[in-house]
């Protein structure tokens, strides 16, 4: 875990390229993170464009977890809140390559999300998983607290339902 470094992502060319394989790679092997396989690669690439635009206007912080010059993880923190939730922030897509799962890549991008967003002044993170394979018992080792599940709420990436956990944590 020594190597990987973490950092706020921009929109370019190869940052884009490169959370693009990262996300097509995680719905073929059925992380659920709103896509279904197969995941076509330019709108995997749509999609972080969009994504990377909102981040440099403010309204979210995408995270990269590198090892070396390899993208290997992300997080994104969601900081466009309703006016009467200024206080709060959301974890979204977050996924490890499979090559560097079970190395402390996503508890790291963890912690640091929830670095950037006591900077920011909120005091609530709220997400949501899977409940089949989901990340539930990572965000609860990290101190999430479960706060409810609603069944058959998405379909998984290689069809079927499955329900959603929703997580919150009050930052100190």
């Amino acid at each position: 875990m020594s190597d990987i470094t973490i950092h706020p992502l921009g929109l370019n060319a190869a940052t884009v390229d490169a959370l693009a394989a990262l996300i097509v790679e995680t719905v073929a092997g059925g992380g659920s993170v709103s896509f279904m396989h197969p995941f076509a690669l330019e709108d995997a690439r749509a999609f972080w464009r969009g994504s990377l635009t909102a981040a440099d206007e403010g309204q979210r912080i995408v995270l990269g977890a590198f090892d070396g010059g390899m993208l290997v993880g992300t997080l994104t923190l969601l900081l466009d809140c309703p006016p009467n939730q200024p206080h709060r922030a959301e974890f979204a897509k977050m996924m490890t390559r499979p090559s560097h799962r079970g190395r402390g890549v996503a508890t790291a991008l963890i912690r640091a999300a929830e670095q950037i967003a006591r900077a920011k002044g909120r005091t609530l993170i709220v997400l949501d998983t899977a409940s089949d394979g989901g990340a539930g018992p990572l965000y609860e080792r990290c101190g999430f607290r479960l706060a409810g599940e609603i069944p058959n709420y998405a379909l998984k990436p290689h069809g079927g339902y499955t329900g959603t956990l929703y997580y919150y944590k009050e930052l100190a």
